[in-house]
């Protein structure tokens, strides 16, 4: 797209840069002027070319004002996989520092490669595992989902295999010409988008640390109390209508009557008929 005159020559030539180095890594949006506006592209650590080996990634959002590059970018990181709020914190505190240092120049290329500096020393997922919610220790076996979600081997392997239980489960209650015919497809805990992983491989995983250092869970007394008022809470709202059930709600017949209208146009064309 050709460029507005009024364009900074500096940032013309930064954004071919960009596009030079980045190709369809990177997106760029213009007005209606031809000056642009929104620059995007989804940043992640060094790692040659193991891409199997990126466990973390963050997407960046620079919105471009018009008297930039004098004036600081606006900068949003989106969709941070991998990564914690503290790092997160960090990482906007060490780009607000570099855009306030280079206040005159462009400085869109300084902060993608201060972001990847910063994926590459913490490419380890710093979040917790959605399903046991406890961290990745060291020496602890972890698996990435392709939509970059991280769950330890184990807790992933449980996940799916009661998951793919409750599938065939479901499926024996269904007639053959309801049942799927695609079997049982694992997805993400997370996000719910298909996964590929070998179910089998994952149940050889060792649990993580921390789940086994867990102080074991026991039913103490103020629990048995607290779901004995739940029971109660429970039973007082289904009395009251405020409690859908399920069996009898299946159980209900649809009774279609005619409405007034319909029943009245019905009699005058019965009498109608009866004068001929």
């Amino acid at each position: 797209m050709e460029m507005s005159l009024k364009t900074n020559e500096r940032v013309q030539e930064e954004l071919e840069a960009l596009e030079a180095i980045l190709m369809d890594d990177i997106s760029i949006s213009y007005n209606e002027r031809g000056c642009p506006e929104l620059i995007k592209t989804t940043i992640f650590p060094s790692t040659a070319n193991e891409v199997d080996k990126q466990y973390v990634c963050v997407t960046l959002e620079v919105k471009l004002p018009e008297e930039y590059p004098d004036c600081e970018p606006l900068v949003q990181l989106r969709n941070p996989r991998g990564l914690d709020d503290s790092t997160i914190n960090h990482l906007y505190k060490s780009i607000k520092d570099k855009c306030a240092e280079n206040v005159g120049q462009p400085v869109i290329f300084e902060l993608i490669d201060l972001i990847r500096e910063n994926l590459t020393e913490s490419n380890l997922p710093t979040c917790q595992c959605a399903v046991c919610l406890y961290g990745f220790s060291e020496g602890d076996s972890f698996t990435k989902t392709q939509c970059f979600h991280y769950f330890h081997s184990y807790c992933l392997a449980n996940h799916l295999s009661i998951t793919k239980r409750h599938f065939q489960e479901e499926q024996d209650k269904l007639p053959a010409w309801q049942k799927s015919t695609k079997g049982f497809q694992a997805t993400c805990p997370v996000c719910r988008e298909m996964i590929e992983c070998d179910i089998d491989e994952l149940k050889t995983a060792h649990p993580p640390k921390e789940l086994e250092s867990a102080q074991k869970f026991e039913v103490t007394n103020d629990l048995r109390l607290l779901q004995e008022r739940m029971r109660q809470l429970f039973s007082y709202q289904k009395s009251k209508g405020g409690i859908i059930d399920i069996e009898a709600e299946e159980n209900k017949l649809l009774l279609i009557t005619q409405s007034s209208e319909e029943t009245a146009s019905s009699e005058s064309t019965e009498v109608g008929s009866i004068y001929k």
